[in-house]
């Protein structure tokens, strides 16, 4: 399963790793993700969804069903 978020579509980054040196080796940044369920009263069903805390965050404020709509506009929802 890959590091993608379902509602912010946030994903792995890569960058440096920067020693005291100066040297610079490859690393990989990635989301801060979660396994959450939330309810879904439209469908009466249950839903379990991937998503970052930056992705909680948007549910909290604008809700369940337009963070999904929003997340299937992006192309990483998937259900």
């Amino acid at each position: 399963m890959a590091r993608v978020c379902q509602i912010t579509g946030k994903k792995v980054m890569v960058g440096n790793n920067v020693s005291h040196s100066n040297r610079k080796t490859k690393r990989k940044f990635y989301p801060n993700l979660i396994r959450k369920r939330f309810y879904l009263e439209s469908e009466d069903a249950w839903v379990t969804l991937r998503i970052s805390a930056n992705g909680l965050r948007t549910i909290n404020k604008i809700g369940l069903e337009a963070a999904i709509k929003r997340g299937k506009e992006l192309g990483v929802y998937t259900a």
